[in-house]
């Protein structure tokens, strides 16, 4: 890892005004390293415009984004698979669509080769990502993409058994705050909802972000300040 700052982002859904607004409240440096967990796309209504925001990011720190369940449904509607048979749609992707002209073949080659690319995971000296969760017996290399992609956040009252801390988005946290305990934390407080936060960390200092669509900003605080404990 550089000398920088770990951020780590939780889902977007969509919601550009309030992506656009944490991205510059945090205002990430070239020696930053940002984690988004997932779910970049879906439900709110400009998911085009939060992909060229990360895509435009990409240059200007290290930029780690993972494969939330909702890229996976879109691939798998994509290649005419389950969830193409209005499954997905019904799910966010009516909007999803939307934003790029109501047409697959309108999604820019570059939109969908960055959606591909979302990792299952990503693992520091300390902390591991993840979109969906991770049980505490099972080694995140070995975990199954059910959990990894699409295993809601549950209270954990021991340690995942790398030692590491586990940082989630995916489970909405309608009252748009962070919920968890030591182990444990799931960063996905529910963006695209009418009470809902986007929310940033700093995993090293515990600080915390929040913005939303109407380009309201709270914090930087210290996490407790707004952390539901699990």
């Amino acid at each position: 890892m550089s000398s920088g700052r770990l951020i780590a982002v939780g889902d977007v859904h969509g919601c550009e005004l309030a992506l656009e607004t944490l991205l510059a409240v945090v205002a990430p440096q070239p020696q930053d390293c940002v984690v988004q967990l997932g779910d970049v796309i879906d439900r709110g209504p400009n998911s085009r415009r939060c992909i060229d925001l990360l895509l435009e990011l990409r240059n200007r720190c290290r930029l780690i984004h993972l494969m939330g369940n909702h890229e996976e449904m879109l691939l798998d509607a994509l290649a005419g698979g389950e969830w193409s048979r209005g499954g997905w749609l019904s799910y966010g992707g009516e909007e999803m669509l939307h934003s790029y002209g109501g047409s697959f073949d309108l999604i820019p080659a570059a939109h969908l080769d960055f959606i591909r690319n979302g990792k299952d995971y990503f693992e520091t000296e300390t902390t591991i990502f993840v979109h969906g969760n991770l049980r505490p017996e099972v080694p995140v290399e070995q975990e199954t993409s059910e959990w990894l992609r699409w295993a809601r956040f549950q209270p954990i009252s021991r340690p995942h058994c790398s030692g590491k801390r586990v940082i989630c988005g995916h489970t909405a946290q309608r009252h748009g705050r962070p919920v968890g305990g030591p182990y444990y934390l799931c960063l996905d407080t529910c963006a695209y909802c009418r009470e809902g936060w986007l929310s940033a960390l700093d995993v090293g200092t515990n600080t915390l972000w929040q913005t939303n669509q109407r380009g309201e900003t709270r914090g930087p605080a210290p996490l407790d300040d707004l952390l539901n404990p699990a």
